[in-house]
């Protein structure tokens, strides 16, 4: 299933208290739950003003439905087509 990087901008996202990043984290995976098994939140990235999240989704439609439903942005969606690390320069 495809891999996906979610940008969100959330102005000071980088100054949330750990109980705010918690509540949202609780209403994430509420949505998650109710959608079922077919998205995946695996991570995310929090940055001053951007939250970047790592999810596995069949489609960016599934992506875009578990954002309005949480009340989250979803600025930009890119699918991930490879990944590399120092690891691939040895190849």
């Amino acid at each position: 299933m495809p891999k996906y990087i979610i940008e969100r901008d959330i102005p000071g996202a980088g100054a949330l208290t750990a109980e705010q990043l918690q509540g949202i984290s609780q209403t994430s995976c509420a949505v998650l739950k109710e959608m079922g098994p077919k998205i995946q939140w695996v991570e995310s990235y929090v940055t001053d003003d951007k939250v970047y999240c790592v999810y596995i989704a069949p489609d960016q439609a599934t992506i875009k439905a578990h954002a309005e439903q949480g009340g989250f942005p979803a600025n930009r969606i890119s699918e991930i087509k490879t990944m590399i690390d120092p690891t691939t320069a040895d190849a």
